[in-house]
């Protein structure tokens, strides 16, 4: 499957690599052109700009928008929109927060695009242990990008099913799951970050860490900080507000 991708960073530059490197093919934008540059050396067709993106995609067009959240996804989406067709696909693969996604996909969907936000989790390690996905999108829309759903997500690999589990239940074993319309893969994803910083907060305080070594340190109170922001109360069973989302650790 072609796909474009916007947003050549770290994670956006390496689910690019990671897709072309099982058989789909790629047209790349940044603003930074040597991010463009070094991604075409990997076999992906280079765009210098956005109009240059649109018209280097097979219609019907599926672009993913890989940069931060906030202002840049919404320029980026709203201005890639103005330059598509009805029957294009936007993916907004960054962390937004899931009510945007909402509003952005009903604007979009009275053009005849169609939206879907995918919350990806596996960071730069992703590029060969694979990225966690969970997606926001109408069927038709998950059906028409899931092969490219598919090879990012981690798969099966070699782990055992649980006991008592049937086979055949969907794709969530698989590392990626359609979890309703649009706006409810960042929902999801929300959850996600709440759970896991949740569990990295305390971890800081545990006698393990002062055996880690520096970086992973650093990573753990990167973390311990981020959460901090979001949180209003202290302690491992505290309720983590996102958003206006209250999150609770799963021993609470």
């Amino acid at each position: 499957m072609q796909i474009g991708m916007i947003g050549l960073g770290r994670m956006g530059g390496n689910m690019a690599k990671r897709l072309m490197r099982n058989g789909h093919t790629c047209v790349a934008f940044d603003l930074t052109p040597a991010n463009v540059d070094g991604l075409v050396k990997e076999g992906a067709t280079g765009s210098s700009s956005l109009d240059d993106f649109v018209k280097k995609l097979s219609k019907p067009r599926a672009a993913w928008v890989m940069v931060p959240a906030g202002k840049p996804t919404e320029d980026t989406v709203m201005a890639l929109a103005a330059k598509m067709e009805p029957g294009d696909i936007i993916i907004d693969g960054g962390n937004s927060y899931f009510k945007d996604d909402i509003r952005r996909a009903t604007a979009l969907k009275a053009k005849g695009i169609r939206y879907a936000d995918v919350g990806t989790s596996g960071g730069v390690w992703g590029i060969d242990r694979g990225y966690c996905l969970m997606i926001g999108a109408e069927p038709d829309t998950f059906k028409q990008i899931e092969p490219v759903l598919k090879t990012l997500a981690p798969g099966k690999g070699d782990v055992g099913r649980t006991p008592g589990r049937p086979a055949n239940q969907g794709t969530a074993e698989d590392g990626y799951l359609h979890c309703g319309p649009p706006g409810a893969g960042h929902f999801v994803k929300m959850v996600h970050n709440g759970i896991e910083y949740g569990i990295m907060r305390p971890m800081p305080k545990d006698s393990t860490f002062s055996r880690m070594p520096t970086r992973r340190k650093s990573i753990l109170r990167t973390a311990s900080r981020s959460t901090a922001r979001t949180s209003p109360k202290s302690g491992a069973a505290a309720a983590w507000s996102v958003r206006g989302c209250s999150i609770s650790p799963p021993w609470r």
